[in-house]
């Protein structure tokens, strides 16, 4: 089988990333199906895979948590009517809770498929069939392989986490990323108003032309009164940053009172500096936020499926090409997702 193996820990994770034609075949075991692979994305999570996260030891491995393609074959107890169903799968699987009446988590831990096991970046992957969504044969496999973990995130973020409501402002940092693109696309579509940002004029530029309302240039300075200015000095209700330690602070100071700022990540570090009396004084709510469950999956699939939400694609690559496209992931240049194409 082709694939797509990071052969071993270390940076630049590109020059890692081998195209491989002898990978053993997967087999579904009790509850899941094998996928014959249309297409798979790349997210930020295969750069931390390849650079080292714990308990991700095992090398060669084959990262993707975002496939789309055809049901071929299935384990034990699978209704037959999933074969030949095209499909995108939730990679964030929920994780047995504990049987111990102090051992109750709120939210459900997981284990993410291109993580702690192989993922969709090869011919077939393997996932559990309660994990899948049927997206029908009409839609383009490119973009539902592009949907999937963004924007699944994005929505816990925004419409979970941080109840976003119609006519609310919101703030995007880093516009340009998957789950920035997502948020985005999201805000809109509630009729919000929405401020992003981003070290680079010309994704801007071309955030405005997918709607949002303005765009404000970092330049490694606190950009906080810049936002204010925009709302007439009384901040934005809500902030999607997963930008992390070298905005947070200008995010706090950009908030109205009683607004919530959710993060999925911190792509420039977790230690930052940040101001608890604004946090306090003005009611703040700061909120973590990783990935989502079915329930969402289906949420926000149900939108794309009819249109009302699409990804923005930056760039298809032949999978036999998995190196340059992990090359460009790094660079951090990419505008949306970066997607391989495997039939």
């Amino acid at each position: 089988m082709r694939a797509v193996l990071v052969e071993r820990q270390g940076t630049p994770v590109h020059r890692n990333v081998r195209f491989a034609d002898d990978w053993p075949e997967p087999r579904a075991a009790a509850g899941e199906a094998v996928i014959r692979t249309q297409a798979s994305a790349l997210n930020h999570l295969d750069l931390w895979v390849g650079r080292g996260l714990p308990g991700v030891e095992t090398f060669p491995r084959i990262g993707g948590s975002d496939g789309c393609g055809i049901v071929e074959s299935i384990g034990p107890g699978v209704d037959e009517a999933w074969l030949g169903r095209r499909v995108i799968m939730n990679a964030a699987t929920p994780l047995p809770v504990a049987d111990h009446p102090d051992a109750r988590p709120v939210l459900a831990d997981i284990s993410m498929i291109g993580e702690h096991s192989n993922g969709a970046n090869a011919q077939r992957f393997v996932a559990p069939v309660n994990q899948l969504l049927d997206v029908g044969h009409d839609c383009d496999p490119i973009e539902a392989a592009a949907f999937g973990l963004t924007f699944l995130t994005a929505w816990r973020c925004l419409v979970t986490r941080a109840e976003l409501r119609a006519g609310q402002t919101v703030l995007i940092t880093g516009i340009g990323g998957g789950v920035a693109l997502a948020g985005l696309a999201i805000a809109r579509h509630f009729g919000c108003r929405v401020i992003v940002t981003s070290r680079h004029q010309g994704k801007l530029d071309r955030a405005a032309r997918l709607g949002a309302d303005h765009g404000v240039l970092d330049s490694g300075e606190d950009w906080s009164r810049t936002v204010r200015g925009l709302t007439n000095k009384r901040g934005v209700d809500v902030v999607l940053d997963s930008v992390g330690k070298a905005v947070h602070l200008s995010c706090i100071k950009s908030m109205a009172r009683g607004g919530a700022l959710v993060t999925p990540g911190c792509t420039s570090g977790p230690a930052a500096t940040t101001d608890l009396t604004r946090i306090f004084w003005n009611q703040l709510r700061l909120l973590g936020s990783t990935m989502g469950d079915m329930n969402e999956f289906a949420q926000v699939t149900a939108l794309f499926k009819a249109g009302a939400l699409r990804p923005v694609i930056d760039q298809v690559f032949d999978a036999a090409d998995a190196p340059a496209a992990y090359e460009r992931l790094e660079a951090g240049e990419q505008f949306g997702k970066i997607v391989l194409r495997w039939s």
